[in-house]
């Protein structure tokens, strides 16, 4: 079933929100990713809820239906293996893509979008770190903690940056603070860099894996 590129867009957003924190998102919270009027995003909720798509007590919180999060992750994979496309074979950086994919994500076909996924051999994540569903809805997200709340003395591996703000993306670009480099925390920050307190906030890392000694 086809829906409209606005319902696409709302479902979308309301599903990436809680993707990497618990929080359900509110109308106000909503409106304030898309840059909407509160009376336009609670008029669109309504609709969502008709459609079967969205729950949404009164001055509560709005969450997905099974049907809501089958169609958001549908369009998750689309944008991130536009973004993955972008980056990897049309020399785009991982600050210039999310507005590319948004208006993409939306014209390219199905057939179109699997012949990319294959030809890129069915990317896990996206340029940055966020994990693309497969065509059936299933994705793996690594278990990582977000760099501002990781305790001292934890070095982990980038698993994710929010792609929010392009500036930052430039600024940790610029700075060697990529996916996989690995980060250790110090007290008031990460050892060897200067991050502002806006890139802690951006940032996640996984530690790794228990290396395994031959048994004696």
């Amino acid at each position: 079933m086809s829906y409209p590129t606005a319902i696409e867009d709302y479902v979308k957003v309301i599903y990436a929100h809680t993707e990497w924190q618990p929080d359900p998102i509110t109308t106000s919270a909503l409106a304030a990713r898309l840059g909407l009027a509160a009376s336009s995003v609670t008029e669109m909720v309504k609709k969502l809820v008709v459609q079967g798509l969205a729950d949404h007590e009164r001055y509560g919180v709005v969450t997905l239906t099974p049907e809501g999060t089958t169609l958001a992750l549908r369009m998750v994979r689309r944008h991130r293996i536009i973004e993955t496309w972008l980056v990897e074979c049309h020399g785009y950086r991982w600050d210039e893509v999310h507005d590319e994919a948004e208006v993409l994500e939306h014209a390219l076909s199905d057939r179109l979008l699997d012949q990319i996924d294959e030809q890129l051999g069915h990317p896990a994540r996206d340029p940055h770190g966020d994990p693309i569903p497969t065509a059936y809805g299933h994705l793996t997200r690594p278990s990582a903690v977000l760099l501002r709340d990781a305790p001292v003395g934890m070095s982990g591996t980038v698993v994710r940056v929010s792609d929010r703000d392009p500036v930052l993306l430039r600024h940790l670009a610029a700075e060697g603070v990529t996916l996989d480099r690995v980060l250790t925390v110090v007290d008031g920050g990460v050892a060897g860099y200067e991050l502002a307190a806006a890139a802690l906030a951006s940032i996640w890392i996984a530690a790794p894996p228990p290396v395994e000694l031959p048994a004696q």
